[in-house]
């Protein structure tokens, strides 16, 4: 039984929640989730913009019947188990089954971010509703498609792991370092990231020397004024 398991319902204090979308961030980034999570850092550029935009469809609360399954709309979620809360874009009610619905921008893509993100949304139902939730769905807005995603033992031991790891993450005093690849060239927080920057050391080392640099001539000149 994994660590997060073991622990009572009434153990998490506030500060110690973890966003559900923090787990995506953490997953695809732990620098990104700790500037979003931690720094309280956001970035606007044009695919945030855009998905802001897409999610203010379904971001509103709301519950009707469509095609004779129940839709509730901006869900409130938890897990006291694992110290879980957010807000589902969508949750189908399937025979008073949940099946959570997470919509995101563009055409399908990497989704094993995302499958993290709405496998914790199934583990919340799961204990706000008392019945088991096996699935859910990944919804493309780009390309309409929706991608099934099904929650096996692999991907919840994920979303435990992404808890405690966010968990851990949440108490440090320093920022993971940048992974300066392919993941940053979309990424909105590239300007306050700085990954080239930062992934090196050494060029960080150089740019402080540079800037706390003292003069050694004008410095002894200064000293010997004040000793006068």
């Amino acid at each position: 039984m994994a660590a997060e398991e073991q622990v009572s319902e009434d153990t998490w204090e506030e500060e110690e929640r973890v966003m559900i979308s923090a787990l995506e961030h953490y997953s695809y980034c732990p620098r990104q989730c700790a500037l979003i999570h931690i720094e309280q850092t956001f970035d606007e550029n044009i695919y945030t913009l855009r998905g802001r935009q897409a999610h203010e469809r379904v971001d509103v609360v709301a519950s009707r019947v469509e095609d004779a399954i129940l839709v509730e709309r901006a869900l409130p979620l938890w897990s006291r188990r694992l110290g879980l809360v957010g807000r589902a874009d969508v949750v189908e009610f399937h025979g008073g089954v949940p099946y959570p619905v997470e919509y995101k921008l563009g055409k399908r893509r990497d989704w094993r971010y995302e499958a993290i993100q709405v496998c914790a949304q199934g583990i919340c139902l799961e204990e706000m509703y008392g019945v088991p939730v096996p699935g859910g769905a990944i919804y493309y807005i780009g390309s309409r498609a929706r991608r099934e995603v099904n929650f096996d033992a692999t991907l919840r031991a994920a979303v435990a792991e992404g808890a405690a790891m966010v968990r851990t993450l949440m108490r440090q005093t320093w920022l993971p370092e940048a992974p300066n690849d392919q993941r940053c060239e979309r990424c909105s927080l590239l300007d306050s990231c700085l990954p080239s920057v930062v992934v090196r050391p050494g060029r960080l080392r150089t740019y402080r020397a540079q800037i706390y640099r003292i003069d050694e001539g004008n410095g002894g000149d200064r000293g010997e004024e004040e000793g006068a």
